[in-house]
């Protein structure tokens, strides 16, 4: 049996010879010094001898067991050290190597419009007001003096989620809500998002975007709108910008008009931009509707005001350019880039 041992020593030290991973060491491990090992299945032999030939043994076997358990260990931490290098040698980082390209990212050409159009106004002494995009019908319609019959209100028009429910159609339901929370006087913008039922096209989209406007003071007249919005039309196209007033209807004010500013391309002298009007529609406006104030408790004989509203879209693709509104959606940044 001492052959035996001395025979099971050479294996286990041929094997670890040839091990490379801490996996196939321990499967060596298993094999000689398990419960089911050679060193244990020499052991459950001893019943055979007698007491002093048991000692004996007993002694050899468990030198040999230290043995190639001494030998084991050693080989397991020549393992380990030899993945350790080699996982180092892997993820070894070249100091001198390139970095790699950090892509800085730039404003979407919205929000630099609405971000320069919220700016004018706050220059002139507006504050920004916003509200919620999920309306009610009052907010949206009723309290703007919207007949029961408009066309808005239609299904087909506008994203009902309820019967009294829906998403809002214009920034203008903020002017009855600011009418009902804030202290007049006040001159605010509200720029947001805006919800209509219409087909993608190259002018048009189910969403957009606003910023309304709204002044509420004692003596507010039609030339008071017509000045604020020169002079906004002015920093925003250019110091030579020209405006023309247009008779219009909107059921929340009276009179009511739309805004033309002559072709900030042309000059007014006639282009494509302009169709060869040398006039550029912005925006829609007027004095607001008697019934809008009183829905709001405001005493119109001592209060008057005026309020306009522009897509932001639309200012966007005529300052900038831009023929297709789904451009603006499509998050293609070889064309948001154009804008850094």
């Amino acid at each position: 049996m001492d052959n035996d041992l001395s025979k099971i020593m050479e294996e286990a030290k041929a094997r670890l010879a040839e091990a490379r991973t801490q996996a196939e060491t321990n499967e060596i491990r298993i094999k000689y010094l398990g419960k089911k090992g050679e060193i244990t299945s020499v052991l459950k032999q001893m019943g055979k001898l007698s007491p002093e030939e048991r000692k004996e043994l007993g002694k050899a076997a468990n030198i040999a067991k230290s043995k190639v358990e001494n030998m084991i260990n050693e080989k397991l931490e020549q393992v380990k050290q030899a993945e350790k290098a080699a996982q180092f040698k892997l993820e070894k980082i070249d100091v001198t190597e390139p970095g790699k390209d950090i892509r800085i990212g730039t404003k979407h050409p919205l929000a630099i419009v609405e971000e320069e159009i919220v700016r004018i106004f706050q220059s002139m002494g507006f504050s920004v007001y916003e509200g919620p995009e999920v309306e009610t019908v009052f907010y949206n319609f009723d309290s703007l003096n919207t007949p029961d019959d408009h066309p808005s209100r239609d299904i087909t028009d506008t994203f009902y989620v309820s019967d009294d429910i829906l998403l809002r159609t214009q920034t203008s339901p903020c002017e009855t809500r600011a009418l009902l929370t804030k202290d007049i006087p006040f001159k605010i913008v509200v720029p947001g998002r805006c919800f209509r039922r219409d087909t993608p096209d190259a002018t048009h989209s189910p969403m957009f975007h606003q910023v309304e406007g709204m002044v509420v003071d004692e003596g507010i007249t039609l030339a008071d709108l017509k000045g604020t919005l020169d002079e906004f039309a002015k920093q925003m196209f250019g110091s030579d910008t020209k405006t023309k007033f247009r008779p219009h209807y909107f059921p929340f004010t009276e009179p009511s008009a739309e805004v033309d500013v002559s072709c900030f391309k042309c000059g007014g002298k006639g282009c494509n931009v302009c169709k060869g009007s040398g006039w550029i529609e912005i925006l829609g406006c007027g004095e607001t509707h008697p019934n809008v104030l009183k829905v709001g408790n405001v005493d119109t004989e001592k209060y008057t005001a005026f309020a306009f509203g522009m897509g932001i879209e639309r200012v966007a693709m005529l300052k900038y350019g831009i023929d297709d509104i789904r451009l603006l959606y499509e998050n293609d940044m070889r064309f948001i880039d154009q804008f850094k």
